[in-house]
């Protein structure tokens, strides 16, 4: 395909091209999540403005694989940058005069938008490793959660970037701004952008997206409910009680509680990323072969359930907010992040494990739908949940989806074909 030189740089490109759009992603997140919620947005609605943006990343995902497959990976990553631009532009553009029901759909349709870029990105950058990573070794496992462990440090800084624009230079500056920056580099990934990638096959069809493998599609279910027990609280549930735990309701006092909800949200994705990279260490995955990392996937979920039940417990034990709940709830989500983490690198690894070279983007756009049906479903169960039940129902209906991507996690199993031994 290409020589180690060129893969190499051409994997290096697609990371910073990735990570530049990440950090993006996660300020203009907190941007809108803090900016509608000082406005009087009740939890359903602000859960509301996301919605499009997981029914996209649903729809994109199931598409990118073929388009890639069709153009090639660099079109899709280009074209994702391209509309990421777009859709902050035309967030610049919001009124406030307008009414709630116009600003709700204004940027539900925007969020859409967004969510497209973002799958097409994501689905790139996911894909180009399988192709490019070394066989032996371990190799792909240690590419691919070093992509992605970096990819949520800086999606991190990009909940502290965001929360930091908002409180200095106001919603509109802020978001043009990102665009400006983004442009510059999609400029620069154009000019530089190495070779290394396959431009795609003309005989591609649509329905090659939809996989025959068991494996994929058992791991692609226990994605949908291991990703909808993150967002069912991380949405809305959780920013929303600390927002009513650190803020007196004035100006002063809703720029410090921005500050301090954007530095734990920041803090705790780019923990959470770090565990990610770290991962194949972790799991000692040089070592070990396919089946037993396999079967490990059951098990990190199962350990990852007790968290959410553990804080639903503490949270129905407090009469309201009180700082030892808060506390306590502090430290749930870092061992949450940290279990999580590694169950979502195991899942990045096995996808690409399970799939063959030529059907990487079809396979991983499948997935990647997946993913994106579960955030869709946490982001739904966010604000309604956090509206009929508090952070208790937030945080009871994430353990029973965590169980629920378990038992999916337990009916995968090793294929017969394996990595070449180091």
């Amino acid at each position: 395909m290409t020589d180690k030189p060129e893969g190499l740089a051409a994997y290096v490109a697609v990371t910073a091209a990735y990570w530049a759009f990440m950090l993006t992603d996660g300020a203009l997140r907190m941007l809108v999540l803090l900016h509608f919620h000082t406005l009087g947005f009740s939890p359903v609605q602000l859960a509301y403005l996301f919605v499009l943006y997981e029914i996209a990343g649903m729809v994109t995902n199931l598409s990118a694989g073929w388009i890639a497959a069709r153009f090639g990976l660099t079109a899709t990553l280009y074209a994702g940058l391209g509309v990421q631009v777009l859709a902050l532009l035309a967030l610049s553009q919001l009124d406030p005069a307008w009414t709630v029901g116009a600003s709700v759909a204004f940027v539900m349709l925007v969020q859409g938008a967004s969510g497209v870029a973002k799958d097409l990105a994501k689905m790139s950058s996911k894909s180009a490793v399988k192709l490019l990573a070394p066989k032996e070794g371990g190799g792909l496992f240690r590419w691919v959660a070093v992509l992605t462990g970096s990819k949520n440090a800086v999606k991190g800084l990009g909940f502290l970037l965001g929360a930091a624009l908002l409180a200095t230079a106001g919603f509109v500056w802020s978001v043009l701004a990102m665009a400006a920056v983004l442009a510059a580099i999609l400029v620069a990934v154009l000019i530089a952008m190495p070779s290394g990638l396959p431009k795609g096959r003309k005989g591609a069809k649509f329905s090659e997206v939809f996989s025959k493998s068991a494996n994929v599609n058992w791991l692609s279910a226990s994605r949908v409910f291991l990703f909808g027990a993150r967002d069912v609280w991380f949405v809305v549930g959780i920013p929303i009680y600390f927002y009513a735990v650190l803020s007196d309701g004035s100006e002063e006092g809703n720029r410090a509680a921005f500050f301090m909800i954007g530095t734990f949200m920041a803090v705790w994705v780019i923990l959470y990323g770090f565990v990610q990279a770290s991962a194949p260490r972790l799991l000692r995955a040089k070592s070990r072969p396919e089946g037993e990392l396999v079967q490990a996937a059951r098990g990190w979920a199962w350990a990852l359930s007790v968290v959410p039940a553990a804080m639903t417990l503490a949270v129905m034990m407090s009469p309201g907010p009180a700082p030892w709940l808060t506390a306590t709830l502090v430290a749930g989500l870092l061992a949450f992040g940290a279990i999580f983490a590694v169950n979502s690198s195991l899942h990045s690894y096995l996808i690409l494990a399970f799939t063959r070279d030529e059907r990487v983007t079809m396979d991983v756009g499948f997935y990647y739908m997946a993913n994106a049906g579960g955030r869709l479903i946490g982001t739904v169960l966010s604000g309604l949940t956090y509206q009929l039940g508090g952070l208790a129902l937030c945080l009871g209906t994430a353990a029973v989806m965590v169980a629920l991507s378990a038992l999916a996690s337990g009916r995968l199993r090793p294929e017969e074909r394996q990595e070449v031994p180091a």
